[in-house]
């Protein structure tokens, strides 16, 4: 049976005073402690991840250096971190499996490109934020001398916003099936995938985006015809009235039922909003069940004790 696992920003950054590499490898122990579950159970896993808060490192260590040394395109900081995170999940799963017991599933990691299309409305209404935060006048030059669009984000300064196009094609997709043919465990899409476009010639080129982690691996998903696709997060459940007195935790629900959900405002924006959407894409073309939890019910989770299940 084969599982797509997405693993959200908590299972790396515990939090603002848990930020060094030291730090996020702790994180990753602990959510790799409960994946690894499901490989020793014989399921075939591919781990996706998020990046924002490492791509902004990367930006903000290329800002305070570019006085003496060369800045970084955003394309690249997608493929450092999918390198760096890659690396920090095969070497905690590794040693993970090993003291399990588990032999012959080696994790892999996939640089994984992710087509979109050059022609996408987001190209036109850059909305997410990256990077450092600047004072107006800072960001001015910016837009000036690079050509940025920034935005003043909630009276903390202003900030660079890049396209966030919809993924439609995972290019190294046919290297991810044949390695979870032959067991490895695989870890692709992280960040969403580098986002690439096709030039006038036909040629892939990196773009200046960031692609929802959440959508691309609903894609995977699809195209791998993964049995279930697993959202980790932050919470045991999904809510409705989430934070509220009369908060409700859903156990199963249908694609209808959250697709009305979805209408009627119960799920943030930026929050569980996308993670509703890419179970709903997922499900609506081809998709079997869906489900989000939390990392330390995962294994619960599958075996339908606990978590949200979508069908």
């Amino acid at each position: 049976m084969k599982l797509v696992v997405a693993i959200g920003g908590n299972s790396l950054i515990k939090d603002k005073q848990h930020q060094t590499v030291e730090d996020q490898y702790d994180a990753i122990m602990k959510t790799s402690e409960h994946i690894s579950e499901l490989v020793k159970s014989g399921y075939d896993v591919v781990i996706t991840h998020g990046n924002g808060p490492q791509v902004g490192f990367i930006l903000l260590r290329a800002e305070m250096a570019s006085k003496t040394l060369h800045t970084v395109p955003l394309d690249s900081c997608g493929a450092d971190t999918q390198g760096a995170i890659g690396y920090g999940l095969q070497k905690a799963m590794s040693n993970i499996l090993k003291r399990k017991g588990v032999e012959g599933r080696i994790p892999v990691t996939v640089v994984t490109q992710v087509l979109v299309d050059k022609n996408d409305p987001a190209f036109q209404n850059p909305s997410k934020p990256i990077g450092p935060f600047y004072s107006e006048e800072e960001a001015k030059e910016k837009k000036k001398k690079l050509g940025w669009s920034v935005v003043e984000d909630a009276g903390r300064g202003y900030r660079r916003v890049v396209a966030s196009p919809i993924p439609k094609e995972i290019i190294e997709i046919g290297a991810i099936e044949k390695l979870l043919e032959e067991k490895f465990v695989v870890i692709a899409v992280g960040g969403g995938g580098i986002p690439i476009i096709r030039n006038d010639k036909g040629e892939i080129e990196g773009v200046a985006a960031v692609i929802d982690k959440d959508y691309a691996s609903s894609l995977l998903a699809r195209n791998i015809d993964a049995d279930v696709f697993i959202i980790s997060t932050a919470v045991e459940k999904v809510y409705l009235n989430f934070g509220k007195p009369d908060q409700k935790p859903l156990d199963k629900i249908t694609v209808g039922e959250a697709k009305k959900y979805l209408e009627e405002g119960h799920f943030a924006k930026g929050s569980m909003e996308p993670k509703i959407k890419a179970v709903i894409e997922y499900l609506e073309n081809g998709g079997k069940k869906a489900i989000i939890t939390d990392p330390p019910n995962i294994m619960r989770a599958i075996n339908g004790e606990t978590g949200t299940t979508i069908i």
